[in-house]
Order: C-alpha cells, then sequence, then structure tokens
C-alpha cells in the first residue's frame, strides 16, 4: 500500500483552497488541478509500507495537541503552485515529534525537509512568467483536532486517497 500522513482539511479551508484555484484558473494558469477531495497537507510520506497498523500505532503514540493552521498564500514552485500557511511551531514540533517516532520504529518515510503546504496544481504551464497573478485572499484559521493515515491509489481519472487511520488530538 502507498500511505501517507496528512492533515485533511474541513469544508471552509477547502473552499479556501477552491477560491485561489479559481482565481488562478481565471488568471489564465492551465495544468492539472488538484481536486476538492484530494487537497492535504502531507506530515509524513511513507510510500509502499504494508502494515498500516503499526502506522497508526506509532500516530497513536506522538501527543497531538490541537491547534490551527492559516493560509498565508500562494506561489509558484518548479512545474508547480503551492499554497503555503503561516509559521507554526506547534505544528512543526508535532511532525518533528512524529517523524522520529516513525525513524524509532524503522518506518522509513520521504526525509525531505517539511515545508508545510498543499500542491494546488500540478504540470502548471505558467509559473514564472505569468505578467498578472490574482491577489491572496486573506481566510480564517481551520482548527487541527487530528491526523489522518491516508492510502493513496491510482484511479481511471487520477489518484485517489482514502483515510484509513485517525488520530485525534486532545
Amino acid at each position: 500500500m502507498r500511505l501517507f500522513i496528512a492533515i485533511c482539511f474541513d469544508e471552509n479551508m477547502l473552499d479556501s483552497l477552491n477560491e485561489i484555484q479559481d482565481d488562478l484558473t481565471r488568471s489564465g494558469v492551465k495544468g492539472n488541478y488538484t481536486s476538492r477531495e484530494n487537497l492535504h497537507m502531507t506530515l509524513a510520506f511513507i510510500g509502499e509500507y504494508d502494515d498500516p497498523e503499526q502506522i497508526e500505532e506509532v500516530m497513536k503514540k506522538v501527543p497531538l495537541r490541537s491547534f490551527s493552521v492559516k493560509l498565508s498564500g500562494y506561489r509558484p514552485f518548479k512545474d508547480m503552485f503551492f499554497a503555503d500557511f503561516e509559521e507554526n511551531e506547534n505544528l512543526r514540533d508535532y511532525v518533528k515529534r512524529l517523524r522520529s517516532a516513525l525513524l524509532d520504529e524503522e518506518i522509513p518515510f520521504d526525509r525531505k525537509k517539511f515545508m508545510p503546504h498543499v500542491t494546488l496544481i500540478r504540470k502548471a504551464d505558467c509559473t514564472k512568467d505569468k505578467a498578472f497573478l490574482p491577489q491572496f485572499q486573506e481566510s480564517d484559521p481551520m482548527r487541527v483536532n487530528g491526523i489522518s493515515l491516508m492510502k493513496s491509489e491510482r484511479g481511471k481519472h487520477g489518484m485517489i486517497y482514502t483515510e484509513i487511520g485517525y488520530v485525534r488530538a486532545f
């Protein structure tokens, strides 16, 4: 199974992310837009791993206090567009502890530096030469009340992400 640990968003945050995508569409940016149901923030990408129960047990061992995340804007990156989030020490601390626990249990994961973002568009046709990109409209913060263990499968029309585990914050 192809797995990752993520923050899934509430309807208000999804609306804000879709609004950014709509603004980019109106400004002429073409590419593979991430579908609403696939918008998430990856905390640890595990990849192929056949023991999701072990991962969920590790998730349960790492205390998660509820905190808020807030969008800070969007930006092009290579041939993609990302939505960025305000700096958040609670989020960074949690991801550090989560990844450390995965290491302790010898669960492999992508060790790239954690950058809190959401991929809005892949294979975007313009990231550097666009004369006008829409102004970012501020949105409300979202309370993170838990994290999800997600399974990724290739479907007819792209990737399908399914929550297979969840750990609630306290």
